[in-house]
């Protein structure tokens, strides 16, 4: 087996050689790429339930299709990509000139993969990279081990191995591939694991991109339909069992609206998973024994009461459904992003008041607000920064590939874009139920 510095030397060698830069072959690639997904869809979703339990149709629409979408989209739009951009401003000195913009590849990058959603996480980078040209190392998450192994057995099948190339192995391996020279690095994953990666970049002045997690808050403040308001945000916080980094993390609403809420959170989650959600074939689970003792850890420590879920099994890292309310912002739920399928309901008593509790935090990947009021929806907009924003839905602006996907402050480096998606209350459409066998393009309505 080649050792990581030769299997990096034979990819800047055929970076050098111009073999990735032809339209064809980019394109190529995409289409093996696709072939690749679309042949082993069966032993993908295998690998995605050894790994974490992965229900079917979670698997479908989070890990495989999300990326043939991305890949749909990048395979219709190379061709205009790679064209140079002339719509730029002249002076007088440079009006009779042609001034324009040729986007070139950067050479060999290293995409390091998340273990939450361990195909598309590391694929979707992988998708932008052979569309720009690069070469690219591909470093799955080797928690999720049946995925990683199954990527490393299908990529050098369907990829060509002079171009692309998978590295496995646990935290030593992923060190020491980072004492190599990248032209640029993409991780996605902890705050904790990140720095280490900035610090073994810059000695190389590597660019890095980092797609980071933190605590989204769901807002639902004013008039609102609660049934359908509880739906989508059951929705969007338990998909893959609550193991999402835009997942809502918590939830910002009066006293009155949290009476409300609860009872339609208790119908929605029983006609989601039924009486037992251990038992539901919909129910994901924790993803190892460490990540389920410290979502216990975290609950176990938690001033606020439950008043629904709470069961868990350590034997099968089962954790129900879990909300809580008369949670205070010193509580433990409060201090790190939970990543799990515990909600904790904070009161407040005023649109401002939840505003400023938004805004005293760190700025959030995702920010939701439910409310049928135009006003409300956009005041906490205009008064608040976060990397991607729903109104009266969760989760949803990560489908579209046409959209950028971004954060600011600790939640991302890098391009910092602010996603903006407002489902009009003409469009609404109460179609949401897990598990959702809808198409993806059939669950909602976009404005954005």
């Amino acid at each position: 087996m080649a050792s990581q510095s030769e299997v990096i030397d034979r990819l800047r060698a055929t970076f050098r050689s111009g073999v990735t830069f032809p339209e064809q072959f980019r394109m190529t690639q995409l289409q093996n790429l696709l072939y690749l997904v679309e042949e082993n869809e069966q032993l993908i979703q295998d690998a995605l339930h050894k790994d974490l339990h992965k229900p079917k149709f979670e698997s479908v629409l989070s890990e495989i299709q999300i990326t043939l979408n991305d890949l749909y989209f990048a395979m219709e739009n190379l061709r205009t990509w790679m064209q140079p951009e002339y719509n730029i401003g002249k002076n007088l000195a440079t009006r009779m000139d042609d001034c324009f913009i040729r986007r070139e590849p950067l050479g060999v990058v290293l995409i390091i993969g998340a273990w939450n959603y361990p195909l598309h996480l590391i694929l979707l980078p992988l998708v932008a990279a052979i569309a720009a040209g690069n070469c690219a190392i591909l470093k799955p998450s080797e928690i999720c081990q049946a995925t990683e192994q199954l990527l490393a057995e299908l990529i050098p099948k369907y990829l060509s191995q002079d171009c692309y190339a998978v590295l496995c192995g646990g935290a030593e391996d992923t060190k020491s591939l980072l004492k190599n020279k990248f032209d640029h690095i993409f991780y996605t994953g902890s705050q904790v694991v990140a720095r280490s990666i900035l610090l073994a970049a810059a000695p190389h002045l590597t660019p890095v991109t980092l797609e980071l997690g933190g605590k989204s808050p769901c807002f639902i403040y004013g008039h609102i339909d609660i049934q359908k308001a509880a739906k989508r945000l059951c929705w969007s916080k338990f998909f893959n069992t609550g193991q999402s980094c835009v997942a809502p993390d918590y939830v910002l609403c009066t006293a009155q609206t949290r009476d409300a809420l609860l009872p339609a959170l208790r119908e929605t989650l029983r006609t989601f998973y039924g009486p037992d959600p251990g038992a539901s074939l919909d129910m994901g689970r924790i993803v190892t024994p460490h990540h389920w003792r410290r979502l216990m850890d975290m609950l176990e420590k938690s001033k606020g009461k439950v008043v629904i879920g709470g069961e868990s099994r350590e034997e099968d890292r089962y954790i129900a459904p879990t909300v809580l309310v008369d949670v205070q912002e010193s509580d433990a739920l409060m201090q790190e992003e939970i990543f799990g399928p515990i909600l904790p309901i904070l009161t407040i008593e005023s649109l401002e008041e939840g505003i400023d509790y938004i805004n005293r935090q760190e700025k959030p990947l995702a920010l939701y607000v439910f409310s049928d009021e135009t006003s409300v929806v956009t005041t906490v907009l205009n008064n608040t920064s976060s990397g991607g924003f729903c109104g009266n839905d969760g989760i949803v602006h990560m489908a579209l590939p046409g959209l950028p996907f971004g954060g600011v402050g600790k939640c991302v480096s890098d391009n910092v874009n602010k996603v903006v998606i407002i489902r009009r209350k003409a469009l609404d459409m109460d179609l949401i139920m897990v598990p959702c066998h809808l198409p993806l393009p059939s669950r909602c309505q976009w404005d954005g």
